[in-house]
């Protein structure tokens, strides 16, 4: 009788569900390996000194970032730590519009960053290929050296990520980010800028990452709420758009839901009538609430009565469904904690709705 009961299909089913939900996934052991991946890249790029190891050309003041992705959502938080710690200009734009350019921007005081995790993204590389046709400097950062990213870049950074068999880029999206931010101090430095408290700060990255993970639980009950949904719109302002930019990513590349991330000033005009159709609004952000946020997310609560989940910090002002809130006062170390706990709530709304996120549907790890 008992060998029947084991037999049993239903019985059988139920089992192997069971087990899939309690195996660890790709993406959940490459999710928890950034403590230590980030710590990593602290310990090897800066020495005694504060001194920044990357080689990077002096003569530089304006930068491009090229990217597809994640990849591209590091780039734009990257330009954004351009302005606001090195007062450099900066501007990230997509591989593939890149490519659509006719003509670029190329005097010798401007450097070209392109941003892969693979080193193979066929547009990412085309765009090099194009950029070097103006004879502009070009850097790659990428997880993978003697890539052929690598070999034709003119400087080169390696995100020391690891293997990442996830289609789902985590770990080497916040290796990609830390690269940048490095980048970013290095040439802060070169300026004149004092960059002491930003080292500092680095050095308790790995820990602010962890206790963004220790927010699991909390992270799990939002991710259940969510799965209610199959509209959700992500807002932010400032560096934050960039991480609302790549948690709409990370959700829709493992769950397949209908998600779109907008500045929220930008979307109270005209893009905030999708709300009339069921959804879910989450703003994230690395700062404290400004006044205006504050009074368009009231509005839109007032006018459309959408679940509205605050992530990054707490807001007595705002009526709120859920939050997840982590304290940090750096606005760079806690873009690293925001866009880990978004990567988290991605992974928890697709196990929910069984999808498989090591391997979503279409979807493959390098494009070529």
């Amino acid at each position: 009788m008992a060998g029947d009961f084991y037999r049993s299909p239903l019985i059988l089913r139920g089992m192997t569900m069971f087990f899939n939900r309690n195996k660890k996934t790709s993406m959940e052991t490459e999710v928890f390996e950034q403590p230590e991946i980030l710590n990593h890249i602290i310990e090897n790029s800066i020495n005694d000194d504060n001194y920044i190891l990357f080689d990077v050309p002096s003569d530089v003041d304006k930068f491009v970032l090229v990217a597809s992705g994640s990849s591209y959502h590091s780039a734009r938080f990257a330009a954004d730590l351009f302005g606001n710690i090195a007062q450099l200009e900066a501007r990230a734009i997509y591989s593939s519009e890149f490519l659509l350019k006719s003509a670029i921007p190329h005097a010798d005081n401007i450097l070209y960053i392109f941003i892969t995790q693979s080193g193979e993204t066929s547009d990412t590389n085309k765009a090099l290929n194009k950029a070097k046709q103006f004879g502009v400097r070009t850097l790659c950062i990428t997880n993978k050296k003697d890539s052929t990213i690598w070999q034709a870049s003119d400087f080169k950074v390696d995100c020391h990520a690891g293997e990442e068999k996830s289609i789902a880029a985590t770990k080497s999206l916040t290796a990609q980010m830390l690269c940048l931010a490095l980048i970013v101090l290095k040439y802060a430095s070169l300026k004149g800028i004092d960059i002491t408290n930003y080292i500092n700060d680095l050095h308790t990255l790995a820990d602010a990452v962890q206790r963004a993970l220790s927010l699991r639980p909390e992270i799990k009950k939002t991710a259940g709420f969510l799965t209610k949904y199959k509209n959700i719109v992500i807002t932010a302002d400032g560096i934050s758009y960039a991480l609302a930019k790549e948690a709409c990513l990370k959700i829709k590349e493992t769950s397949y839901l209908n998600v779109i991330a907008s500045i929220l000033g930008e979307f109270m005009h005209g893009h905030v009538a999708v709300l009339n159709n069921k959804s879910a609004l989450l703003y994230l952000t690395v700062n404290e609430l400004s006044y205006t946020a504050t009074k368009n997310l009231n509005k839109i609560k007032d006018d459309y009565n959408p679940p509205v989940i605050l992530i990054g910090n707490s807001n007595d002002k705002v009526n709120v469904d859920y939050k997840i809130n982590i304290e940090i006062e750096s606005e760079m170390i806690k873009s690293f904690a925001v866009i880990v706990i978004c990567q988290l709530l991605a992974l928890e709304i697709a196990t929910r709705l069984n999808r498989n996120v090591d391997k979503p549907k279409g979807l493959h790890k390098v494009v070529v």
